[in-house]
């Protein structure tokens, strides 16, 4: 997939130091990795000392900077925006700057350069938004998908719609780790909340997926477990509080209310969207409505999808063991003491 090509990865946050090193396994020419966070930049390339890994300091705001960055690429994968709900709902101006205006950069500098593919790294919180952050990743979409009209027949552009990233800032699983580690009480927002789960390896195929297959204009949607909130907070606690000398039954629940903007469940796809999606073994792809009508093209086997679960709370729950493995395969067991203080790449 990556094999000989240049790649550029906007933003060196959790998602994508998770896929400079799986890019990097696959071989890519070279890959830039375009950030606004200098110690980050630095702490990434001491950390996999690769000389095929390029930090690039630069804000996708910059319209000129993203142009050099993008000079002679094949491939752009962007992960650069601002993602915490709570942030964006009370800074609107500063998510639409980075989320929709630095977006645009990318895709009049990808229309204007070599670039063959981008995928854009958008979210769940894009259907039926309710709030700054959601709305600016649904704007993000449309965007994309508008960019590949009447321009280079050879770009195309496309979107992937994440959930919950397991270990990413914006995962409650850091700050449950963080709150079990000192004793609780761990705070949830409320019982009723569900969401969907995606695993860094899940990321990553849905992000090759995309890029292999898409037509331009898609949104790809992988098919994710989904977890109660309070089933994730109670098999974390049975999981970690050993490790810290706790006993679990001695960690407090404490329920706080809602957020600002966030909601109690996540929806993949619209009604509407269903009917224009198609499917494989592990994702969707929603077509773009200007194409529903016609014939799919897609390599390898899709076909109409069939009985779409659009929202986690009508999805097939993990039981607490079920999440307790796989809390342990992605490693949550390990040290979170800067979980704290995430931080979020705006590239």
């Amino acid at each position: 997939m990556f094999t000989g090509r240049t790649v550029l990865l906007t933003g060196g946050g959790s998602v994508g130091q998770s896929l400079v090193p799986r890019i990097l396994d696959h071989d890519p020419g070279e890959l830039r990795v375009l950030d606004n966070n200098e110690p980050g930049l630095a702490a990434l390339q001491s950390r996999f000392d690769d000389d095929r890994l390029r930090p690039i300091a630069g804000d996708i705001r910059d319209e000129r900077c993203l142009r050099r960055a993008i000079a002679r690429v094949d491939d752009v994968i962007h992960t650069a925006a601002m993602k915490h709900v709570d942030v964006c709902e009370r800074n609107p101006y500063e998510a639409v700057k980075t989320n929709v205006m630095g977006l645009q950069n990318l895709v009049e500098a990808a229309r204007d350069s070599s670039v063959q593919r981008v995928v854009f790294t958008s979210s769940d919180k894009a259907v039926h938004p309710a709030n700054a952050m959601g709305t600016t990743k649904l704007l993000g979409e449309q965007l994309i998908t508008a960019g590949n009209y009447g321009g280079d027949e050879d770009l195309r552009l496309t979107s992937v719609r994440f959930g919950n990233v397991i270990n990413s800032s914006q995962s409650v699983i850091p700050r449950f780790t963080e709150q079990i580690r000192t004793g609780g009480p761990v705070t949830l927002t409320d019982e009723r909340m569900t969401r969907f789960l995606l695993t860094d390896e899940d990321v990553f195929d849905l992000v090759s997926q995309a890029l292999e297959r898409t037509r331009g204009g898609e949104v790809f949607v992988s098919k994710m477990p989904a977890v109660r909130i309070v089933d994730l907070a109670g098999a974390m606690i049975d999981t970690i509080a050993p490790k810290y000398g706790h006993d679990p039954s001695a960690i407090d629940v404490e329920l706080i209310g809602r957020r600002p903007g966030e909601t109690f469940h996540e929806e993949i796809m619209t009604p509407i969207e269903t009917e224009r999606a198609y499917e494989n073994g592990s994702l969707y792809a929603i077509r773009p409505e200007s194409t529903r009508d016609r014939p799919v093209e897609y390599s390898g086997e899709f076909a109409p999808a069939d009985d779409v679960v659009r929202s986690s709370e009508h999805a097939e729950k993990l039981s607490r063991d079920e999440i307790v493995t796989l809390l342990r395969d992605c490693g949550v067991e390990g040290d979170y003491q800067s979980a704290t203080a995430p931080r979020q790449s705006t590239g």
